[in-house]
């Protein structure tokens, strides 16, 4: 996605943006809003609530991107398809009356292709996490987040590359679809004992990401 297009137009609108701390939630799936909501700084998560009230995590977002889902373009208010919270010590957030965006939308040949390519972008991503949720099973679940967190926060370091994010266990265990943070614990503990991983302060270390990409499947 060109994000020079989605940044020019919020530089032209000078739209108000909003700052939440960390852990505070922006948005509760099924709660009505009236705003687009789109990342100017900071961290967020994604996540959904499962019938048996478990929580599923999405995805991490850390770039300028639309963060709520835009549905139909008439609809004063919707309902949230998701939970999104603050993950870093606070994020600031552009807030953009939601029929007013699409309407600037449908006036800007520009803006109608970066929306296309937008969820062009989130299906492909949704369809590959979902194949490799199912294909790669528990232990390849947790090595297909480790690899995400690393594209997504990796820093090379002379020891390795380290996910500069504290990701606790039972985080990765809401990604990976896995009831008990305990058996994320020891397949973590399997990658310790393999020399895939360590740890820095809480932080991830990856000494052999190529050990970790043989259990993906991609």
């Amino acid at each position: 996605m060109d994000d020079q297009i989605l940044q020019k137009y919020l530089n032209k609108g000078n739209f108000p943006v909003v700052v939440k701390e960390k852990k505070k939630y922006l948005m509760y799936e099924g709660i009505q809003d009236r705003y687009v909501y789109i990342l100017k700084d900071g961290i967020i998560k994604t996540s959904v609530i499962s019938r048996d009230g478990r929580e599923f995590n999405l995805r991490y977002i850390t770039g300028l991107e639309i963060v709520s889902l835009l549905k139909d373009e008439y609809s004063q208010f919707i309902d949230s398809p998701f939970n999104i919270r603050i993950e870093s010590e606070k994020a600031e957030l552009y807030q953009i009356d939601r029929v007013q965006f699409w309407k600037d939308v449908n006036e800007s040949e520009e803006l109608q292709l970066y929306v296309k390519d937008y969820y062009r972008v989130r299906l492909l991503y949704a369809m590959k996490k979902l194949q490799q949720m199912l294909m790669n099973g528990k232990f390849g679940a947790v090595c297909t987040q480790l690899y995400d967190l690393y594209e997504s926060f990796g820093v090379d370091t002379s020891e390795g590359i380290l996910i500069d994010f504290v990701v606790t266990n039972e985080e990765i265990a809401h990604f990976c679809g896995i009831a008990s943070a305990s058996s994320v614990n020891r397949m973590m503990q399997q990658l310790k004992d393999s020399g895939a991983i360590e740890m820095r302060k809480r932080k991830i270390l990856i000494k052999d990401l190529e050990a970790i990409k043989e259990n993906i499947i991609f």
